[in-house]
């Protein structure tokens, strides 16, 4: 027996987590299990500004009117996702990370391209981070995420082995929260998380909890499409993937 696959991360995430898991050949269903929001913010003295930090595609989205103030300054950015989106709306990219936001800041340092002082436009759900020296940034909040009932998919993770994916911790602890209040057995259903973090906060008694290598959406991808192998075959799915400790990108 197989699993059905299933996605919970808002868009326009979802949409491009579909599309991109079905080009590789998985089965899947998507669900939004939030929604994105903006949240009014102030935008610091932009000549003080010498770039951005942007850990999330939704802090583009969303950024609202404040982002024309910013239009000259070079995007530093998690991933090619957010780099995409930065361009798309006029922004230069300075430089596309692969491993989490911290992994973005450690490189400025380590090109030399320091001293510098940056813009931070998050999430209120984000990561903490430490900057080396010779970087600082200030932080503003222009989006939150507003949690949606996980009803619409609850006859499907009841009637079959489903395996969902977990692109952050509110989502995670939102769709545990869920499973709870629709009376869905924990025991049933498998979970492939985006990092250990993301893992941690779906809590326990699932049939099993997977962590992709890296913090990326193409190991996430490659996890899920080993795990539905996996299952096919009928093999056991007792050994976890292999946890990398690297900071989590920003949802």
């Amino acid at each position: 027996m197989g699993f059905h696959l299933i996605a919970l991360r808002p868009e326009p995430g979802l949409t491009a987590t579909l599309d991109r898991a079905r080009s590789i050949g998985l089965t899947i269903t998507g669900h939004a299990l939030s929604e994105i929001r903006a949240v009014a913010w102030d935008c610091p003295d932009p000549a003080a500004m010498d770039g951005l930090l942007i850990g999330s595609a939704n802090a583009i989205l969303h950024g609202g009117a404040n982002l024309a103030r910013l239009r000259d300054k070079r995007v530093y950015a998690v991933g090619e996702a957010t780099a995409a989106a930065a361009r798309a709306q006029g922004f230069a990219v300075a430089m596309t990370g692969s491993g989490g936001l911290q992994g973005v800041l450690d490189a400025i340092a380590s090109k030399g391209l320091g001293p510098c002082h940056l813009l931070r436009i998050a999430g209120e759900e984000h990561m903490p981070l430490s900057p080396p020296p010779g970087v600082t940034f200030d932080e503003v909040i222009a989006y939150r995420s507003e949690a949606l009932p996980l009803d619409p998919v609850a006859g499907l993770l009841a009637a079959k082995d489903a395996l969902v994916l977990l692109h952050s911790a509110a989502t995670a602890r939102h769709f545990a929260a869920e499973c709870d209040r629709l009376g869905l057995a924990r025991a049933a259903i498998t979970l492939a998380a985006l990092g250990p973090r993301i893992a941690a906060a779906a809590g326990e008694g699932w049939a099993a909890v997977h962590t992709a290598a890296t913090p990326d959406e193409g190991a996430l991808l490659q996890l899920a499409f080993d795990l539905c192998e996996r299952a096919r075959s009928t093999l056991p799915l007792s050994a976890p993937a292999a946890v990398n400790p690297a900071p989590q990108s920003e949802q």
